[in-house]
Parts: structure tokens; C-alpha cells; sequence
């Protein structure tokens, strides 16, 4: 019996959670790296019964899944995953589980929090300002967030822990999302706006939408040209929610700047053109990477080993 444990991207799995049952029955493979592609991905899990997959890192489309004729069991963490085709897993016999727990929203609304800061400061070129030998000659002057506007595409959980931030530093607060209500926005101390009355109003605007066929590109490049000028966009949420291509022409033209956690493709390649992107801060998809989540996303992702071995599957979703 052999079993994957895929994209453990900071080595940090096996000091997460206790592996010790499982790996008495099974033979346990980390892996540390993402896969280049679907060939290389169906090369180095041929051989597996069982996969632990780590959000939607590695999709498993069809073309994967039928490359794998030993695979049983396709455990991945978080409730859902867009990147894995279900109808296929059932189609060849192979029992998908998920994790349950509810990861908590504060790490991914923090992370939104820390962008905004720095991108307003600019706390990265501060940084390397210092380590190149100079202090504030290439700087110019950081704005002050209390007094400006915040605006919020999606107010669920995470945004609306970004609502109470943005009004903890004396942000007026705007919203929307198609389905929200007067009465959801008070709550959370925003106001509800038409979607066009925010991108024009927001000094920041931070995005948390989940990325759906419906949300996709959800941001246009008319909506990008709507944005004030020096206004900063904030995506910790899913790349495919905004027109990647405008957003990078409006950084090049230095007319905004983008506070970005989350890239089309992951890990962003060497050549990929947001890094060296001017008038960006960036960071490498760290809003639901804390050690409290990932600790918690390991555990039950042995549970389902464990479960799955005895012959009581649990958290069965497909």
C-alpha cells in the first residue's frame, strides 16, 4: 500500500500531524514540489493507492485520473475542490473524501489586512531599500488608510472580518456581492453599493468572493478602468475572479497597485509577468497557510486514511 501526500509545499506535514497509524500499514511519500504538468503528475502517482491532496494545488481532471490504475482513494482538505473531476472518480471507482472543519476565516482576512497596509506604506521596497544601502530616496510618501474608502467585493465571513478592520482603522466601509442585502451590510458595518459605485468610490478595493463559473472574471477590464488612480486591489480569494491581463496593463501604466496573494497558475512560474511587475506587493498564496489550519487540515486528512484502511471511510463526498 502506498500513499501520496502532495504538495507540501514548506515541509511541513509530517511535523503536523500524526502520521504514525497510517504509515504501520502503508508505505507514505511527501511530496514538496509541484508537479510541471498532467504527464509528470500521472509519472510520479502511477504507482500510489491513495493521494492526500492539499487544497487545489494538483488538479485531478479526467486525463489524470484515468493514468492512475491503482488509485482508490483521493483524500483532499478544505470542504470542496473545483480542480477535481468527480463524475471521473466515480466513473473509475475511486472514493473521494474531503475535511469538514471549518477553517477559520482570521488568517486569510489578516493576510488581506497586512497587503493593504503594506501596499499603502509600501512596506517591500522600504525593505529592500534598507538591504540595498539606502533609506527613503526611492520612496515616495505612504498613504494614510483612516478617512478613505474600502470597498468589499463579497462580504461573508472574511470579508466581513475585513469590514471591522477597514472600520478599525476609520475606513468608511462599502460593499458588494450580487446577493447582498441592506441589512447584511449594516451588520457588518458596511454600506451596500451598485458594484460600479464602489470601484469608483474605493480607495482599496479587497476582494472575497469563492471563484465560481458565475464569479469568474467578475472584476472586468472596464471595472479596472473604473478605479481611481492610485487605488490599491486586494485579491486573496482566486485569481480567476479578475481580468488578470487589464490589472497588469494598470500596474504597468503605474495607475494602481495590486496587493496580490493568489496567481492563475501556482506556483507562479519563473517567468511569470507579475514578478517583476512594478507597483505590487506579492505574496505566495499564504492566506489559509498558518500552522493552527494547516495542522487542523492534516489531522483530519489522517483521519480519513485512518478510516479508509479499517474499511469505514468517513467524509465521503463522492
Amino acid at each position: 500500500m502506498r500513499i501520496a501526500i502532495l504538495d507540501d509545499w514548506q515541509n511541513a506535514a509530517a511535523t503536523l500531524a500524526d502520521w504514525q497509524r497510517v504509515s504501520a500499514h502503508a508505505e507514505l511519500v511527501f511530496f514538496y514540489e509541484a508537479f510541471a504538468g498532467l504527464d509528470a503528475a500521472a509519472q510520479a502517482l502511477e504507482g500510489f493507492d491513495a493521494v492526500v491532496a492539499m487544497r487545489e494545488r494538483t488538479p485531478f481532471p479526467a486525463g489524470l485520473l484515468e493514468r492512475l490504475p491503482r488509485l482508490k482513494l483521493l483524500s483532499y482538505t478544505g470542504a470542496r475542490n473545483a480542480a477535481v473531476d468527480a463524475q471521473a472518480c466515480a466513473r473509475l471507482g475511486i472514493l473521494v473524501c474531503n475535511t469538514t472543519g471549518s477553517p477559520p476565516t482570521h488568517g486569510t482576512a489578516e493576510l488581506a489586512l497586512g497587503l493593504m497596509l503594506a501596499a499603502a506604506r509600501q512596506l517591500p521596497l522600504g525593505d529592500a531599500e534598507i538591504r540595498a544601502g539606502r533609506f527613503q530616496e526611492s520612496l515616495a510618501p505612504g498613504i494614510e488608510l483612516a478617512g478613505l474608502t474600502l470597498g468589499l467585493i463579497g462580504l461573508g465571513k472574511i470579508g466581513g472580518r475585513m469590514a471591522r478592520y477597514g472600520l478599525a482603522l476609520g475606513m468608511e466601509v462599502v460593499a458588494w456581492s450580487t446577493n447582498l442585502t441592506d441589512e447584511t451590510a449594516q451588520a457588518a458595518g458596511a454600506v451596500r453599493v451598485a458594484k460600479e459605485e464602489l470601484l469608483a468610490r474605493a480607495d482599496v478595493v479587497s476582494l472575497h468572493l469563492v471563484l465560481s463559473p458565475r464569479s469568474r472574471g467578475i472584476v472586468s477590464a472596464g471595472d479596472i478602468a473604473r478605479l481611481k488612480p492610485g487605488a490599491i486591489v486586494v485579491n486573496t480569494s482566486r485569481a480567476g475572479l479578475v481580468d488578470n491581463t487589464a490589472l497588469l496593463e494598470a500596474v504597468h501604466a503605474r495607475r494602481i497597485v495590486a496587493a496580490l496573494d493568489v496567481f492563475e497558475r501556482e506556483p507562479l512560474p519563473l517567468n511569470d509577468p507579475w514578478r517583476t511587475a512594478p507597483n505590487t506587493v506579492l505574496s505566495p498564496h499564504l492566506g489559509y497557510v498558518t500552522r493552527g489550519n494547516m495542522a487542523a487540515l492534516y489531522r483530519e486528512s489522517v483521519e480519513n486514511l485512518e478510516a479508509w484502511l479499517d474499511g469505514t471511510p468517513i467524509r465521503v463526498v463522492a
